[in-house]
Formats: structure tokens, C-alpha cells, sequence
């Protein structure tokens, strides 16, 4: 008579012997055994060992060959491997990082843990703006992490987190043909006084058609003086070739622009001028019969169909509504630059939406600090939402087709 703990043991032998068949690889046959002995209980060894049988394939993947694999299809070499410990909710994991020669590689895993490292920093960031001290984002990142850091750890943390944040900013720039600018305004702390500052932010379009956060700055206002030192700092680091310059209309702005990108075309948002005509619209005329004429305006297949709908709606409105009429004769002609561009670039062009989306990110993290203790606080958190941005936005599609023609189509 067979013993109850017998046939379970024999029940697990063929489990085993059912899952791991003889083509089954030396590393998911441990995995299937630690799973089956230790349950939920040894999930820290099943990611350990998943992660490591997942790196060695994708070195493969990469070389074009298994390992002692003799094939005219190898790119490279294996090279070993190098220990890493991996702090995760699990526990630490102790990997083996394989090497190549011959060919680069970097394990995918791990490149998408470093992305959540950076998330982490920014977390840390956010406290730390908030004043938080190090002890008690200590407890938090126990707590939501499930990792054991000290108070020495995250003050390390910071100090890495400003160099890393202040060598994205000054990185070097080159050719942009297209550059927007906007601004939005945070409470800051200065000399014991609260006062709104001006975030400064500036994006660019490559010649390639790729869209990077180019730079920011945090200013007392909008005045001439910082808008002409925010664009003489992105020149002084490499930016050249713009050929427009996307933007609401700020009065110290434009005056910047005269002073430090003179000849260069600028293209007023023409989301913004469309909001602006409706200050101008008096009772007696229907708003959204105004606004469909004006798009009208922004939708013409050129600028000189443009030119004509727009002097046939000044023309029209002199009489009943001359202060409008005046408005758009004034002031529409600055939302029209965006038609010497090519048609399939007009689109990306015609606003700076892009950077109102941006600023709503930033929004989205800074709400939670209400009050900055200082300038440097707001642009230590500003930088880190916009490096993360960035890195995101490089590994997008194109935003543009190619961005090196000036010339309508």
C-alpha cells in the first residue's frame, strides 16, 4: 500500500518530469523546481533566475548565435558576465549581467529598471521640494518601494539627482529649425517674500524632425531681460539655424527675439489669437460664426488666399464691429508666417500646443509642492519632469518629416 506522502512526492516527480521535458533549458528546469518547492515563497529566486535565462537569450538574440554556436550569422562574442545586485520589491536580486565583444549590448531589463530609477530620483525630488526630511523619505521609500535605505543614501541620491539634472541643462545644442517658447508661473519663496516666478521653457525641432526639450530657466517675470538671457544661454551652447519661432504673444518676448534672433520669422500660436478675438466680439454678433471665419483664415491652402479672407472679414466687420475689425487687422497677420513653411509641417506649427501640453505636466507634479521654499527647488523638480520628457520623446517616431526646407509648398 502506497503511503499518502509518497504518492504526493511521486505526484511532484512527474509534475516535474511533465514540465521539464528533455528540451527544456538547465535555468527554467531550476525555475519550475523552486516554483514547485517553495511557492510564492521563493518568488524572489524565480525573478533572479527568469531574469538571468532572459538576458543570456537576448544576448543571443543580439550575437546571432547560441552559446559554442559556430554560424556565419555571430555579430560578436560572448564575454562572460559581470554581478549586479537589483534592489526590487522582492528583495535584492543577484544578477549576471552577460558581456559581449565584438558587438554593444546592454540587457533590455535592465535598461527599463534604470528608466524606473529615474523615476524613483524624480519621486525623491518632489519630496524633497516639499521639505521633507531625509529621515522621513526614508520611511516613505520603505514603505512604497519596500526598500531599506539610510538618510546618507537619499542625501547622495540628491546630490547625484542636481549634478545629473544640471548636466541635461547645459548639454550641448545644435541645428533647430524650429523653436517654441513658452512660460507659466509658479509660487516660489524669495527673501522670505512669496511671488509668482516665470518658468521659462523652450522647445526646438531638429533638423531630422525630432522634437527635445531644448532648456528652461526660472525668472522673476517675462521681462525682455530674462527672455534675452534664457535665448543668449541656448546660443551660447550650440543653437543656431532657426529659421521660426513659435510663441503666445509676450511683449518682453518679442522684444528678446529682436535682440538675440533678429530676421528669424515668428509665428504667433493661433490657438491663442482665436481666444483673443472673442474679447473683441461685441454682444450683437454670434461668437462662433466670428471664430469659424477666422479658422477659415488659418485653414487657407496659402498665404495669399489667407491675406484675402482676411482683409474680406476686416472689410466686413468695419462698420458693425470696428474695434474687432481693427483687432484682426492688426493682429492676425502674425498668425500667418506659418504658410512660408511646408503643408505638412503647418500643422505642428500654426500653435504652440505642444508646449501648453508640456506645461500641464508640469502642472500635474509641481501641485503638489503648492509653495516652493526657493528658485532652485522649482527648477531642481521642473528639470527632472522635462528630462524624463525628453528621454521619452527620443525614442518617439519623428514629429515632423524632414524639418530643413523653409520654402511653402
Amino acid at each position: 500500500m502506497t503511503h499518502p506522502h509518497q504518492a504526493n512526492e511521486q505526484e511532484v516527480s512527474f509534475q516535474r518530469e511533465s514540465w521539464c521535458d528533455a528540451e527544456t533549458p538547465r535555468g527554467w528546469q531550476d525555475l519550475l523546481d523552486v516554483l514547485s518547492e517553495h511557492g510564492f515563497e521563493g518568488m524572489a529566486r524565480v525573478m533572479q533566475l527568469l531574469l538571468n535565462e532572459a538576458m543570456k537569450l537576448e544576448r543571443s538574440a543580439v550575437l546571432g548565435a547560441g552559446p559554442f554556436e559556430r554560424t556565419p550569422l555571430r555579430r560578436g562574442q560572448a564575454n562572460g558576465f559581470k554581478d549586479k545586485t537589483v534592489q526590487t520589491r522582492l528583495g535584492s536580486l543577484e544578477l549576471r549581467v552577460p558581456q559581449t565583444r565584438g558587438v554593444p549590448f546592454y540587457p533590455s531589463a535592465l535598461e527599463r529598471g534604470q528608466r524606473s530609477e529615474r523615476a524613483l530620483k524624480l519621486a525623491i525630488a518632489e519630496m524633497y521640494v516639499q521639505g521633507v526630511t531625509t529621515r522621513k523619505v526614508t520611511a516613505v521609500m520603505e514603505e512604497l518601494c519596500g526598500l531599506e535605505v539610510t538618510s546618507a543614501q537619499v542625501s547622495r541620491a540628491m546630490q547625484s539627482l542636481d549634478a545629473e539634472l544640471a548636466a541635461w541643462r547645459n548639454r550641448e545644442l545644435g541645428e533647430v529649425p524650429y523653436l517654441l517658447l513658452d512660460a507659466r508661473y509658479e509660487k516660489v519663496r524669495v527673501s522670505g517674500v512669496v511671488v509668482s516666478c516665470a518658468l521659462l521653457v523652450a522647445i526646438g525641432i531638429t533638423s531630422d524632425g525630432r522634437r527635445t526639450i531644448l532648456g528652461l530657466s526660472v525668472s522673476l517675470s517675462e521681462a525682455e531681460v530674462h527672455w534675452r538671457e534664457f535665448l543668449a544661454g541656448l546660443q551660447a551652447r550650440g543653437l543656431h539655424g532657426v529659421q521660426l519661432v513659435v510663441s503666445d504673444d509676450h511683449k518682453g518676448l518679442r522684444a528678446a527675439l529682436v535682440a538675440r534672433l533678429s530676421g528669424v520669422k515668428w509665428q504667433r500660436c493661433q490657438f491663442h489669437l482665436a481666444k483673443n478675438l472673442l474679447d473683441y466680439v461685441p454682444p450683437s454678433l454670434p461668437q462662433e460664426e466670428v471664430s469659424e471665419e477666422l479658422r477659415g483664415i488659418f485653414n487657407a491652402p496659402n498665404r495669399a488666399e489667407a491675406e484675402r479672407l482676411l482683409e474680406l472679414m476686416a472689410r466686413k466687420y468695419t462698420t458693425v464691429a470696428p474695434k474687432m475689425a481693427a483687432w484682426l487687422e492688426e493682429n492676425v497677420p502674425e498668425g500667418l508666417a506659418v504658410f512660408d513653411f511646408p503643408l505638412e509641417h503647418r500643422r505642428r506649427l500654426r500653435t504652440n500646443n505642444g508646449l501648453e501640453r508640456l506645461n500641464r505636466e508640469i502642472k500635474r507634479r509641481t501641485r503638489v509642492a503648492t509653495l516652493f521654499p526657493n528658485e532652485a527647488s522649482l527648477l531642481r523638480l521642473a528639470t527632472a519632469v522635462l528630462m524624463e520628457t525628453d528621454e521619452e520623446w527620443q525614442t518617439e517616431k519623428r514629429y515632423l518629416a524632414q524639418a530643413t526646407s523653409s520654402t511653402a509648398s
